[in-house]
């Protein structure tokens, strides 16, 4: 274990071995604890402690979504393909201008209904990029004036 600080959520979760088979495909490695109704993840991708527990009637959170924001774009498409490569549904928002930022980044969402994100910051923008300021990623665009495409299913991109 690293000296570093971490992060520490604890999620509950509706059915712990689902929960389990995603996040080992979603961080690419094994829980460092795995107890009755109890699972620990230490994961190398970011200074993260996630623990799970049982919870039947779990159902997501208030939270808007969880990122993991990486140096470059070569990393976010490093993930992007082993995440691919795992079976799990992406969603991908390459060059995209959202909420005062211009990012490459994709989405998955686990069994309870959490998003998250893996991303680069490109660079800050001074709009917020073409959507309100209110609605920050409420609508979406399909894509901006060169193609690029932005996805039209994540209804708050921004936190």
């Amino acid at each position: 274990m690293s000296d570093y600080p971490k992060i520490h959520l604890s999620f509950p979760v509706r059915d712990l071995d689902r929960s389990v088979a995603f996040y080992k495909k979603f961080f690419g490695e094994d829980p460092v604890k795995t107890q009755p109704g109890y699972v620990k993840f230490l994961p190398s991708i970011a200074p993260l402690n996630l623990a799970l527990y049982s919870d039947g009637k779990a159902v997501g959170d208030t939270a808007n979504h969880f990122g993991i924001e990486v140096q470059d774009h070569e990393t976010v498409l490093r993930h992007l393909l082993r995440i691919r490569t795992s079976g799990l549904e992406t969603r991908e928002e390459m060059d995209c201008d959202c909420c005062y930022a211009n990012q490459d980044k994709f989405w998955v969402e686990d069994p309870d209904g959490r998003e998250w994100e893996i991303y680069v910051l490109n660079r800050d923008l001074d709009e917020s990029g073409g959507r309100d300021e209110e609605a920050c990623c409420a609508e979406p665009e399909a894509s901006d004036d060169a193609g690029r495409a932005c996805s039209t299913e994540v209804p708050a991109c921004c936190g």
